[in-house]
């Protein structure tokens, strides 16, 4: 089954559930609208591949605010943001554990011959492919900085 007819089905139970499913079926409304914005911008329906960057920028979204909302003190909304992000995870692919990043930019750095900061560029060209949607992209600039700087 796609991602968008998984999504399609979702939704429908999330109707059929009424008041518990509410936050679902926002959430979900929300992702099939971000999901054909882009279709409209592309002009074509998207792969599941596509799909999970957008379900992945907005998981992203949500968790880059949430610092602010903690700053205010808004634990409603934090708590809201924290589910949202969960139900969002539900349909990305299994996220990448932190040993698992580590052990993957090691590797890439040995392989490219990276040896100070300069060559972050480098790393990070061929980080970024195997980690998209596995893995936060911040998280991961991080780790790269540290196994460059021999912290890791």
């Amino acid at each position: 089954m796609s991602l968008i007819d998984r999504l399609t089905v979702d939704m429908k139970e999330a109707m059929k559930a009424r008041e518990a499913g509410k936050l679902r079926l926002t959430v979900i409304r929300m992702v099939r609208a971000a999901i054909k914005n882009q279709e409209i911008e592309k002009g074509q329906e998207l792969t599941d591949e596509e799909i999970i960057l957008v379900l992945s920028r907005e998981a992203k979204l949500r968790r880059d605010s949430m610092p602010e909302y903690e700053k205010a003190g808004r634990t409603d909304v934090l708590k809201t943001l924290k589910e949202e992000i969960n139900i969002l995870m539900e349909y990305l692919p299994r996220q990448l554990t932190e040993e698992e990043i580590i052990t993957l930019v090691k590797k890439i750095v040995t392989d490219v011959g990276a040896q100070s900061p300069q060559d972050m560029g480098k790393v990070m060209s061929k980080v970024m492919p195997e980690t998209k949607g596995k893995a936060d992209g911040k998280a991961v600039n991080d780790i790269v900085k540290k196994v460059i700087n021999g912290e890791l």
